[in-house]
């Protein structure tokens, strides 16, 4: 082949790369995978995290992403510790839990700046307060979950330990054992009590954990050495879920219709939207209007630390600013 018409067939290339979409090269640049260590299933409300077949969200970051599915934040903080995965999706008690027996994490992103677990009763028990729940058996997700931990906080603001509860493992979204009888309670995120709303809970009380400790519901956190050795690739997937976060803010009726197909619990669209909107809620905040999505408040996060230990929940002191940082955070969308 001369020069002249290897020139002609690499700009031909070249064009039909442009026509599908593509730079050459964007084309010729390998991905680079990242695997995310849920807390849940693939559920409706990471939705965002889930249609990454449809939107291209993250291949367009140079990111190819995959998901594990767990059964709370302790099983995300697992999973990445095991290598299993690079990023644990996971709450902010499991984060403490994990430093508190040395493991060396940092968290990253803060996902939902707003706290979102809570405890049910039926009004028919006449718990309306923390220290209604002594001697109660109370449901959790599971004894890795927020939940659980979230629980724990309830109780040991009402000068109550886990000792005085019985804890039974429910399930995700499973409302069934309080209605049968089988808890007296359960603890719940607002999403899970939506669900059992519409699924015929009836009238309940609600304890909303936020009116004791108002933090974080969840975060990405990373071991500390792949936030030290993979600081780059590590900053494409935080900008690209910020723009998948983003889109889903922006498009929740999208969203909620492509949730259908791709969450094990989407069969219905307008719950779909119903949790849609309940979680895009909770990705902002005070901080992520001044820094964008994703903000860490440091003092918030520090008042919990402290918290936790205070209650009893951890052993050692955790100074938040030695294991959280912003320098990943892509910012202000322009």
């Amino acid at each position: 082949m001369t020069f002249s018409s290897f020139r002609r067939a690499a700009l031909l290339a070249a064009a039909l790369l442009c026509l599908a979409g593509a730079s050459p090269a964007q084309s010729a640049a390998p991905l680079e995978k990242v695997t995310v260590a849920g807390w849940s299933k693939p559920i409706t409300e990471i939705t965002h995290l889930l249609v990454e077949q449809d939107k291209g969200i993250f291949k367009a970051n140079g990111i190819e992403l995959a998901y594990v599915p767990g059964a709370g934040g302790g099983d995300a903080i697992r999973n990445i510790l095991t290598g299993q995965a690079d990023v644990a999706f996971t709450d902010p008690g499991s984060f403490f839990s994990a430093l508190d027996k040395g493991e060396k994490l940092r968290a990253i992103y803060d996902i939902y700046p707003q706290n979102v677990f809570n405890v049910v009763s039926l009004k028919s028990r006449n718990i309306t307060r923390p220290s209604n729940l002594k001697g109660k058996k109370i449901g959790v997700y599971s004894l890795s979950s927020g939940t659980r931990q979230h629980l724990l906080v309830l109780l040991h603001q009402a000068g109550l330990a886990e000792s005085d509860v019985t804890i039974v493992v429910t399930g995700l979204l499973n409302f069934a054992p309080l209605l049968q009888g089988q808890v007296d309670a359960t603890a719940a995120t607002d999403t899970g009590l939506l669900v059992g709303r519409l699924k015929g809970l009836g009238e309940v009380n609600v304890m909303e954990v936020k009116d004791s400790l108002n933090v974080s519901s969840d975060m990405f956190v990373v071991r500390e050495s792949v936030y030290q050795q993979k600081h780059e690739l590590l900053k494409r997937f935080l900008k690209a879920y910020r723009d998948s976060a983003a889109w889903m803010i922006a498009n929740p009726d999208e969203a909620a219709t492509l949730a259908m197909k791709r969450a094990i619990d989407g069969t219905d669209r307008a719950t779909n939207l119903a949790v849609i909107q309940l979680r895009n809620a909770a990705s902002v905040s005070p901080a992520t209007a001044r820094s964008g999505l994703g903000a860490l408040d440091l003092a918030s996060l520090q008042k919990a630390a402290d918290a936790y230990r205070s209650l009893g929940m951890i052993e050692h002191p955790i100074k938040v600013s030695d294991v959280v940082s912003s320098d990943l955070l892509p910012g202000p969308r322009p």
